[in-house]
């Protein structure tokens, strides 16, 4: 199968076949997991065929192309992956609250003044 260009996580497209080390189709792409504003990739989202969706973390996927995703574990493996389940925390940092002693202690302590939002 010719799967193409490598490719970007930021353009693969919905539907393109996902194929595990084994070379077996796995399923499709159903969506990429990332956060784009500081250019992390998490993981891709798959439609497993007749097994519902499964979330591969970025770690076990090997390549992007135009028309194929290759993963580094194999179709066994694929089949014990977790469904997706939400997503992760969302930290702030609310420049109008650093200050005082707080701050201070989050400083000396390496722990920033980050919240956890919503």
């Amino acid at each position: 199968m010719d799967e193409g260009l490598p490719i970007a996580y930021e353009v693969l497209e919905k539907g393109v076949p996902v194929l595990a080390s084994d070379g077996t189709k796995v399923g499709t792409v159903h969506h990429v997991v990332a956060a784009p504003e500081k250019d992390i990739f998490h993981g891709l989202v798959i439609a497993v065929d007749g097994h519902g969706r499964r979330f591969v973390e970025a770690a076990d996927v090997a390549s992007l192309h135009e028309h194929g995703v290759d993963l580094r574990i194999d179709s066994a493996a694929v089949q014990g992956l977790p469904e997706p389940g939400g997503g992760a925390p969302v930290f702030g940092e609310d420049p109008g609250e650093v200050k005082g002693w707080h701050h201070w202690v989050n400083v000396m302590t390496l722990r920033g003044d980050w919240k956890r939002e919503g």
